[in-house]
């Protein structure tokens, strides 16, 4: 990713300490009002602080609209409150038996929708996103959801790290359980893509070297690591699960290092 391509600016005055702040953590061009990146033509992306949310626009399809991180509305609080609890599919993979609230390391937390649902579920996640872009946009929503008392317990659950590989990662604990959901290319023609893939494959690529994070996250979890693929796709690095739990599109591949402990 080539980031003179993308810049940070505003959309309201009030929003200018944060883009700045933005602009300088994340080493990106800093171009003041959003409206100003039709003079910057090497622009591909723009990053846009709207009412203290940031947003991602991809500059030639404007009409897909910001996307963003968002731990409070939309979907995200759909799956809180109706998403079927420790009963549900992404709970079990993840061994979430009675007594057992592991941490989670999730190794491609992308805009952290599953981390969200796994610290509803009450564990401890640690995100670890490579792309600066992604990662500062789930720094933002992870501020802003702190301080939402509808949430806040929640997300208080969770932090974010910086990284380019599991690797490089230093914990004081192992993590229990690692999570890989790595992006994969669409069968479907780019037009039914859903927009946020098409804006993510467009700035990242496609996770050519996804097959790499299967070693080190087994080397690192404690008990297990966790695939998310969809259904057509070969197990990660050719390698056969322990077990898979089927769903419609997509299923979890099961990678056990250890058995869970049934007395935690």
């Amino acid at each position: 990713m080539d980031i003179s391509t993308i810049a940070v600016g505003y959309v309201d005055k009030t929003d200018v300490d944060l883009a700045k702040k933005i602009a300088k953590k994340w080493q990106l061009a800093y171009i003041g009002h959003s409206a100003s990146a039709t003079t910057h033509p090497q622009l591909l992306f723009l990053l846009q602080v709207n009412f203290q949310q940031l947003e991602l626009i991809k500059l030639d399809e404007p009409k897909l609209g910001g996307i963003k991180v968002d731990f409070v509305d939309g979907a995200v609080a759909h799956r809180r409150k109706f998403g079927g609890g420790r009963g549900q599919d992404i709970a079990k993979a993840i061994g979430l038996k009675h007594g057992f609230t592991p941490h989670v390391l999730d190794a491609t937390a992308g805009l952290g929708r599953d981390s969200f649902v796994l610290a509803t579920l009450g564990c401890t996640v640690t995100m670890k996103e490579r792309m600066p872009i992604v990662a500062a946009l789930l720094e933002n929503g992870l501020e802003r959801a702190k301080l939402n008392s509808e949430v806040s317990d929640i997300t208080n659950r969770m932090s974010l790290v910086h990284a380019a590989t599991i690797e490089e990662l230093a914990f004081t604990q192992q993590p229990d359980v690692i999570y890989l959901d790595p992006m994969y290319p669409h069968r479907e023609k780019s037009a039914a893509v859903k927009k946020e893939m098409r804006v993510f494959q467009s700035l990242v690529g496609e996770d050519l070297d996804a097959d790499d994070l299967l070693e080190p996250a087994l080397k690192l979890a404690k008990y297990r690591v966790v695939v998310k693929r969809p259904s057509y796709a070969p197990p990660l690095n050719n390698k056969t699960p322990s077990t898979s739990i089927k769903m419609k599109k997509n299923r979890f591949d099961v990678y056990v290092n250890q058995a869970i402990p049934k007395n935690n």
